[in-house]
């Protein structure tokens, strides 16, 4: 189960436990059960800190939790967290075996200032997840962490393709998907923050009375993705006062699974980059706000005056320059039963949900590179993928294609315009698409479809501010200067012809280079900024 290698790294790491870890198992005679045994025997003879019992008492069976001797803390997992979870098991032992976490201090006090509900005020979470979901680990570490700081807390995280029987009577077609006492309390990626903030219900004024009384920036970056991290650490290196506020660091980078065209880097993963990013970003001085959604730009109200932003919360930034790299999300169908059917067969990450639909029929919507790997993926899972093309034919590369043509359970359609979702009410049950060539309307009976059609630019916050090109991207020039002085951006969003993370990077980094020329040419710049930008 462990290799020599890997027992190596991990010896090395539980080195840093410094209290008595008790593991307990809670085992059947299945195949899962004795690899997950083996699993944890070797676990165990890692350290004398650790060691492992066998209870057979929890309802899931295979599964384990971790607890600290002598206390109440500890956390569980149901199923055997290889994968993506296997550095959320490390976390787990290394937290519950008394290891610091690097969260900030502030978040650390909060989590432990939570309280429960009534009756008992404990609350108890629930993470359905699968191994091959990128977004999963972020939603499990943290809510293992809160587990750890809170004895209020209790978390289980649990294999959604191992205990398909509990998938099947929650209805649950998306991960990760987490219940709160019972109840579903969110879908999809969370961080820490997000999570404590929707428990703690002042908290987003308490955050917005911080912002609010923020001294002006000389840049202010609006999106924490390749192209905001970019310009945040190249004006951060100009000595300038630099702020970022993001919605969700990372961007959508972190949706995204193996990247193999970041030049110098042979293969990476978007939540391993997206965490460098914020790391890098960190070395500087810069004031990084997270979970900060913008809804409005205001320019200034005289030449050369301060530039506004105004947050979801109700808080306002001001900054001298602004650079906007607000990213762009999944483009959705926009068709009847789309939006009902969300995470209820409708998905837009097969390699998070594919797990889900093992053994049963799905379509693929797009023809492109993405709609063509998810079904390359999506066949050694499911039973069968139908792949609709709106165009009269595939625009994946060739290599693909020919993949794509060479499996027996993928059928592709083509000159297919999809025009409605079906289902009985709570989930899908098909999908009605028309045949471009002569109109006769078809339907496919389904009970996932996964869309692969694009991306949509995060811009409708900015309609009637500046310009936007016909498809809502911001309009540009060589510069990254927009149709505003002092407003620069770079990125998804903007009309740059090539949607790539090395690219976004790039612009970023035009992006505050243009910013911090147009600073010192300001005469809204004092002479002692002059003077440290200058000597920066």
């Amino acid at each position: 189960m462990l290799d020599a290698n890997l027992k190596t790294q991990l010896k090395a790491y539980l080195e840093k436990v410094t209290q008595p870890i008790e593991i307990v198992a809670s085992l059947d005679d299945s195949a899962k059960s004795a690899e997950l045994n083996e699993l944890l025997e070797g676990i165990a003879a890692l350290s004398d800190r650790i060691s492992l019992v066998r209870r057979d008492d929890d309802q899931r069976k295979p599964s384990f939790a971790i607890n600290r001797v002598g206390t109440d803390i500890g956390v569980r997992f149901a199923g055997i967290p290889l994968g993506h979870e296997f550095t959320s098991l490390v976390l787990a032992l290394l937290q519950v075996g008394g290891h610091p976490s690097k969260v900030a201090a502030d978040v650390i006090e909060q989590v432990k200032n939570l309280d429960g509900p009534a009756p008992d005020g404990v609350f108890r979470f629930e993470t359905y997840f699968s191994l091959s979901c990128q977004n999963c680990p972020d939603v499990v570490q943290a809510l293992n962490l809160m587990s750890v700081l809170n004895p209020k807390i209790r978390h289980v995280a649990i294999d959604g393709a191992l205990y398909q029987d509990e998938v099947e009577a929650r209805q649950i077609m998306s991960v990760p998907t987490v219940y709160l006492n019972g109840e579903v309390f969110g879908q999809g990626r969370m961080s820490l923050e997000q999570i404590v903030a929707k428990l703690d219900t002042g908290a987003s004024a308490r955050e917005a009375g911080k912002i609010a009384a923020k001294d002006a920036f000389d840049v202010l970056v609006v999106g924490g993705g390749p192209a905001g991290a970019a310009a945040a650490i190249y004006a951060a290196r100009k000595g300038i006062r630099t702020g970022v506020a993001a919605e969700r660091f990372g961007g959508q980078v972190l949706d995204t699974m193996a990247i193999e065209n970041f030049v110098s880097v042979d293969y990476t993963e978007g939540p391993k980059l997206g965490t460098a990013l914020e790391q890098h970003v960190k070395n500087y001085d810069v004031d990084i706000m997270n979970l900060q959604r913008a809804e409005k730009l205001v320019p200034p109200g005289e030449p050369g005056g301060l530039i506004e932003v105004q947050l979801a919360n109700g808080a306002a930034l001001k900054s001298k320059t602004v650079i906007l790299s607000t990213g762009a999300r999944w483009r959705q169908m926009d068709v009847p039963g789309e939006e009902e059917y969300l995470n209820k067969g409708v998905a837009y990450c097969p390699h998070c949900d594919g797990p889900l639909f093992k053994g049963k029929r799905v379509a693929v919507i797009g023809g492109g590179n993405s709609g063509v790997e998810a079904a390359i993926d999506l066949a050694g899972i499911v039973a069968h993928v139908t792949l609709l093309e709106f165009d009269g034919k595939l625009r994946a590369d060739e290599v693909l294609q020919r993949k794509l043509r060479s499996l027996p359970n993928v059928d592709v359609i083509v000159s297919a315009q999809s025009t409605e979702v079906l289902g009985d009410g709570q989930k899908v049950t098909g999908l009605v698409y028309k045949d471009r060539t002569d109109g006769v309307m078809h339907s496919l009976a389904l009970e996932g479809i996964f869309v692969q059609i694009g991306l949509l630019p995060n811009t409708e916050w900015l309609k009637g501010t500046l310009e936007l090109s016909p498809r809502g991207e911001i309009v540009i020039d060589a510069r990254g200067q927009t149709s505003l002085p002092g407003v620069f951006a770079a990125g998804d969003a903007t009309t740059v012809p090539y949607k790539q993370i090395v690219i976004a990077m790039g612009a970023g980094s035009t992006a505050a280079l243009s910013a911090f020329d147009h600073l010192i040419r300001s005469p809204l710049a004092t002479t002692e900024n002059r003077k440290e930008a200058v000597a920066a």
